[in-house]
């Protein structure tokens, strides 16, 4: 009985083991897949992250420079709108300021002069004043003077002179690379900028006075002239 038993429990115990061997290994097939989507899937993207935008660069205006020698004039733009107006002096008939259309193409802050082995560091004696402002015309700039007087006159030997309160206020606005235009003659763009010139007073005209004698045809002519000559003097105002 116990033998039967015995080979009973085996037969039981070989038939669990021939089923565990034919069931298919899930758990291997399954794992491995699941290892290789995660080693090629895309990273987390967090939405609720704010990614940083760059502050948008400031635009420079475009400047102006416009120097009529007719009016001596220097009128600043920005974005063609007419921002300041100033008086200068410019070239004499001996020695002009150039014409035409130029670029600022250096900026100096107090700079030192120096001119035929002649050099005079800065101060109240430079002749260029507190700042100078180079054109793409080799030797000419707008610069400022040690000679006040001359700004409203032809008096340079070329260059655009300004007072220094008018100079430092234009030179802290404009940067190299800005056009200058320097007209000779008066047109549009300088009468729309400056206004038209003022026309010169006509001359008085002499009062007309008609002398007529009141004395006989036969009367001496020196007695004549008297008479139109207080008719002509009465006619005239007191004082002109």
């Amino acid at each position: 009985m116990k033998a039967h038993e015995a080979i009973s429990e085996g037969l039981l115990l070989l038939s669990a083991i021939l089923l565990t061997a034919s069931l298919p290994h899930r758990t291997v097939h399954t794992t491995q897949p699941t290892a290789v989507r995660t080693a090629n899937a895309a990273p987390m993207i967090n939405s609720s992250a704010t990614a940083a935008t760059p502050a948008p660069k400031a635009v420079e205006p475009t400047r102006t420079i416009v120097v009529s020698l007719e009016d001596r004039r220097l009128a600043l733009l920005e974005d063609g709108q007419v921002k300041q107006v100033y008086t200068v002096a410019v070239g004499t008939d001996s020695t002009p300021s150039p014409t035409g259309t130029f670029t600022i193409v250096r900026r100096v802050a107090n700079p030192t002069y120096t001119h035929d082995g002649q050099v005079i560091p800065p101060g109240p004696d430079n002749p260029v004043g507190t700042r100078w402002m180079g054109l793409s015309k080799p030797g000419y700039g707008i610069h400022g003077t040690n000679a006040p007087k001359s700004i409203g006159k032809a008096a340079s030997h070329g260059c655009i002179r300004m007072a220094r309160p008018d100079l430092e206020n234009l030179y802290a606005q404009v940067r190299t690379g800005d056009t200058v235009q320097i007209i000779g003659e008066r047109d549009d763009q300088t009468i729309a900028l400056f206004g038209a010139p003022e026309a010169p007073l006509a001359p008085a005209a002499a009062p007309t006075v008609l002398a007529q004698s009141t004395q006989p045809a036969t009367q001496p002519a020196a007695t004549t002239a008297d008479n139109a000559a207080t008719a002509i003097a009465a006619a005239v105002p007191i004082g002109q």
